[in-house]
């Protein structure tokens, strides 16, 4: 039997963000202790499936759909720093149950509730003004997961343009992709590679101090795209500037 959702808040900490920028993590806990919002965070570092799911293994992805699923549909609402795995959930969570009823019902009843960060404050709680100050001038990268298939882009915009003393500063192409896309950075590395500096020169370009994305994995590789052709700006989550971690 589902369980009837609590006024809770699950929030949920991607694979990359556990694994390679657990900041990330600590940061939405700082801004949600901010915002007066009850939060857990259930079994850490369950995956939502997409790594299997995006080669072709259903089955595996469903295991893991499953388990994701248990772990999470008690809450009123589930949030997590990253769209490709809200992507997952909302969008293909439905599909992967289509023969089995009562899992499809769970799936659409938790993906109608799950949301990317700056979606949840601005859409949701509609919470803009954040109180936060981060003298940076930065410009923001529009990963592909949350602005195509979430269609979240000025969300994160708002709230950027409400931090005292940051400078949002708009690149070229925002939207042009940096090359990550999961395994594909390892699968077709000549074509990521050449993607990724591409991007870290458009933000080169922009004379900015930081940049800053929603997606953990475009975060590490533009960083890595910079680092080789030898540029000083600093990459960011957009949560480590929300919560008031990010630094000039």
């Amino acid at each position: 039997m589902t369980p009837e959702p609590r006024e809770t808040i699950s929030l949920f900490v991607p694979c990359m963000v556990d694994q390679f920028r657990p900041g990330v993590a600590h940061a939405c806990a700082d801004l949600f202790r901010k915002l007066n919002l009850s939060f857990e965070t259930p079994g850490p570092g369950i995956c939502c499936g997409q790594p299997a799911f995006n080669q072709g293994f259903r089955e595996e992805a469903r295991r893991v759909a499953r388990k994701w699923i248990q772990h999470h549909e008690a809450y009123t609402a589930v949030v997590a720093p990253s769209g490709s795995c809200v992507n997952m959930v909302r969008n293909h969570y439905p599909g992967l149950f289509e023969e089995e009823s009562n899992w499809r019902l769970r799936a659409r009843a938790v993906a109608a509730r799950t949301y990317e960060l700056t979606e949840y404050l601005i859409r949701v709680i509609k919470r803009p003004e954040l109180g936060v100050q981060c003298p940076l001038r930065a410009t923001y990268h529009d990963s592909c997961h949350v602005t195509r298939h979430l269609g979240v882009r000025e969300e994160p915009r708002r709230l950027l343009q409400r931090v005292d003393g940051l400078v949002l500063v708009e690149m070229e192409q925002s939207h042009r992709c940096c090359g990550f896309g999961g395994l594909f950075r390892w699968t077709h590395a000549p074509i990521s590679r050449a993607l990724s500096e591409e991007k870290a020169r458009i933000i080169e370009a922009t004379g900015v101090d930081a940049v800053i994305t929603g997606e953990t994995g475009c975060l590490l590789n533009i960083e890595a795209a910079l680092d080789r052709i030898g540029s000083r700006v600093k990459v960011y989550h957009v949560a480590e500037v929300l919560g008031g971690m990010a630094r000039a």
